[in-house]
């Protein structure tokens, strides 16, 4: 949309009434990233501006909301900007919207359309590069809603493709997003054993002591007895990869102890996102994390971890990760584990009810 291109004419669509109300810039990019970067898409919906005023709105009646700076277009949750020009919309303060594309409003159809219902209701018009629309034409109104859908599908597309880049470095045994306790990254990308001896001891000390209790309960406890602190290295934050010492609590030690790393098999998707919203609170969130068994991974390999050791030399303590039957063609990456991963079809809940462990003392 070229501005001195309109400003030869004033579109049909506009009716007097229009600059009456305000003309509504809304700027919007999808990451910090994008506004540090990429700084000549902003430009170019800041100067929508002269449009506005080439169409005729004095510039006291151009309002510009760039209040959703970094906020991706996927809900409208935590958009205040956007809130912010459904208001003025239903308060019938706005004759005009422009954006560069009708993405920047929203790449969900629920949030499109909704903006779409309470602009004909008030005979808003929309702009973009494309031309000018009138939500109460039945062919503008066509338009724009194709427009939305094609919004949403390239947002789906664009993360079903690094999705599938992110699975394929999986599958190499390349993608680490939080390293196992005891273990940090190496220049090269992979994982290495943590130098520090004393982070070493306290993880040989906690597969030791379950081999010998055959309980994370027990655990538990006789580590708070002796008062063992776990070396962690947080994954971010301002103390990024600095060494801390915390107190051993009962969710750290499950994860430990059903973590295949340990085990010497590298595994992507062994935790998922469900799939329900959490709808209390600020912001809707997703609910929580699923723990899916084998079958449910989405990667696995032993080469990737072959050279950084295996702290898990029991077959109690591999049994507990094996909630279902492992592929023989699959490898834990030692020879000791070769019993589970040759076929064998003992499940957790097997495990509980044979050998010298009660279900009680798997608690």
């Amino acid at each position: 949309m070229n501005t001195v291109e309109h400003a030869r004419y004033l579109p049909a669509k506009i009716q007097p009434w229009h600059h009456e109300r305000l003309a509504i810039v809304y700027v919007r990019q999808s990451s910090p990233q994008q506004v540090l970067q990429h700084r000549e898409s902003a430009e170019l919906q800041y100067d929508l501006q002269a449009i506005a005023l080439a169409w005729g709105w004095p510039a006291q009646r151009i309002l510009v909301i760039d209040e959703d700076q970094g906020h991706s277009g996927q809900t409208a949750s935590g958009r205040a900007g956007f809130q912010r020009l459904l208001t003025e919309v239903n308060l019938n303060h706005v004759g005009l919207i422009l954006g560069l594309e009708m993405s920047r409003l929203a790449r969900s159809n629920k949030d499109w359309h909704d903006l779409l219902e309470r602009c004909a209701v008030f005979e808003t018009l929309l702009a973009d590069q494309d031309g000018l629309y009138n939500p109460t034409d039945y062919n503008d109104r066509l338009l724009l809603g194709l427009k939305g859908a094609m919004s949403e599908a390239e947002l789906h597309i664009m993360l079903k493709r690094m999705n599938q880049g992110r699975l394929n470095k999986a599958r190499r045994g390349d993608l680490f997003y939080h390293p196992p306790i005891g273990y940090i990254r190496s220049p090269s990308g992979g994982l290495v054993i943590d130098p520090d001896e004393q982070v070493q001891s306290v993880v040989r000390l906690i597969f030791d002591t379950f081999d010998e209790l055959g309980s994370v309960a027990g655990l538990l406890r006789r580590l708070v007895r002796q008062d063992v602190r776990i070396g962690v290295r947080p994954c971010g934050g301002c103390d990024r990869g600095q060494l801390q010492w915390r107190r051993p609590c009962r969710p750290t030690l499950n994860r430990m102890l059903h973590h295949p790393f340990y085990a010497g098999t590298y595994v992507h998707g062994i935790r998922r996102i469900s799939g329900g919203w959490r709808t209390t609170g600020p912001a809707p969130r997703r609910s929580g994390h699923l723990v899916g068994g084998v079958r449910c991974w989405g990667a696995s390999c032993s080469a990737a971890v072959a050279v950084a050791g295996c702290w898990w030399r029991t077959e109690a303590g591999r049994i507990i990760f094996a909630t279902t039957v492992i592929p023989s063609s699959w490898s834990t990456g030692r020879p000791g584990a070769r019993a589970l991963a040759g076929g064998c079809s003992m499940t957790w809940s097997a495990a509980r009810s044979s050998g010298p462990w009660s279900r009680r003392r798997w608690s």
